[in-house]
């Protein structure tokens, strides 16, 4: 019977994620100066921004839950 074991080796996907999460956060630190240089567009770029790194960061999700211990 053989068992794979979780190496804990991500995907491309998932540090693409967190680098665009990463971004969008910093984006909340200027969120004041951004919102006086792009108005409303701000927040709609710090909402695709997020959306977009979850979206990468969820793709990275096997099919199938983990088998219980």
């Amino acid at each position: 019977m053989e068992c794979e074991l979780n190496t804990g080796k991500r995907s491309r996907n998932f540090w693409l994620g967190n680098a665009v999460l990463a971004l969008a956060m910093l984006m909340l630190f200027f969120m004041g100066p951004l919102s006086n240089a792009l108005g409303i567009w701000a927040a709609l770029l710090w909402m695709v921004l997020a959306a977009a790194g979850m979206g990468l960061i969820m793709s990275d999700q096997s099919d199938e839950p983990p088998a219980p211990d």
